[in-house]
């Protein structure tokens, strides 16, 4: 996704759960931490968390999607906008034997995401701001978080670094408790989910450019839109960032397409 997102919870997971991996935000695609109380107060135990299966990372997608499209503004199939990405999707309908299915939100923010059972939504201010190619790149990023499991790999990453959090915390230790109990404990759990989102965001984009050049679409058009979200909103970066910089990433997709 481009920008952030906002969520409400679905059957007891927030959103950002099944969201956060898979889009792109102002400074890449966002991956969230799972709220643990959420999902254990659903029932679904730290085990089950990290053992989920494809199949029940399909049903939640179901679930997620059904209340997001229940909740936005869908472009009607009539619209410029709902047939401008029909055009520009037809050719990826289906990547590496996976099923993708495109919408657009009627909502101004510069915003696009996946769901990991293969539903990929983009709003109508993205599409007010990008040229053609420009959406197939944001497209065929958010294909990558789709078809390289990112949604369920942040999922499992959080639960790692919950578990193990609450590991230390239990251990009888006081010194360890005592750490892990503050907010270095919480600053050390965001640290490991957002470097994982920026592996996340990097990978995406590789897969992206690896698909533009497979479909023979130019793939500077992935630098220059990130040059946009650069130039409209900054060049934000530190280590807790769950998202490379925007113009970090355009260089290193530049140095890759070697664009000087």
């Amino acid at each position: 996704m481009y920008v952030k997102k906002r969520f409400s919870k679905v059957a007891g997971l927030t959103m950002a759960l099944i969201v956060g991996s898979a889009s792109l935000t102002l400074v890449g695609c966002k991956t969230s931490g799972v709220d643990m109380q959420g999902m254990l107060s659903s029932g679904m135990g730290l085990a089950k968390a990290a053992s989920l299966s494809d199949e029940e990372m399909q049903q939640i997608g179901d679930q997620t999607i059904a209340q997001l499209d229940s909740s936005n503004r869908v472009a009607s199939s009539r619209s410029s906008y709902a047939r401008r990405l029909e055009q520009l999707t037809a050719p990826w309908q289906q990547v590496e034997g996976v099923s993708l299915e495109y919408k657009v939100y009627m909502d101004p923010e510069v915003n696009a995401f996946a769901v990991p059972n293969g539903s990929i939504r983009f709003n109508s201010g993205l599409l007010d701001e990008m040229t053609d190619n420009e959406v197939r790149y944001v497209i065929a990023h958010e294909i990558g978080h789709v078809v390289l499991g990112h949604s369920k790999k942040a999922f499992q990453t959080s639960y790692a670094a919950s578990s193990a959090r609450q590991a230390v915390a239990a251990s009888g230790n006081s010194a360890a408790a005592a750490l892990t109990s503050s907010e270095l404990g919480d600053l050390g759990e965001k640290l490991i989910n957002a470097q994982f989102s920026q592996h996340n965001e990097n990978e995406a984009d590789d897969f992206a450019i690896t698909l533009m050049n497979e479909s023979s679409y130019n793939p500077v058009a992935a630098v220059s839109a990130l040059r946009k979200i650069e130039s409209k909103y900054g060049n934000h970066r530190s280590l807790f960032s769950s998202h490379p910089a925007a113009g970090d990433r355009a260089d290193r997709l530049a140095a890759q397409l070697d664009i000087r």
